[in-house]
């Protein structure tokens, strides 16, 4: 998830906010609104990327 100021979190709040705008769910303001609170709430949310962010063998919960 980019940091907001990063030019990244910039790039990826345009793109939202165009689509918003282009599927006419929001206006000019109310686009730039909805992409900063749909990025906000994807950095709240952990991912796991792979098996190793569920920790150690021992911790996973084996089916043994």
């Amino acid at each position: 998830m980019p940091q907001p100021g990063s030019h990244k979190y910039d790039t990826e709040r345009a793109r939202r906010r165009k689509r918003l705008e282009n599927e006419g769910t929001a206006n000019d303001q109310g686009a730039g609104e909805q992409a900063n609170r749909e990025l906000r709430e994807e950095g709240r949310e952990p991912r796991l990327r792979t098996e190793r962010g569920l920790g150690p063998k021992g911790e996973r919960g084996s089916s043994r």
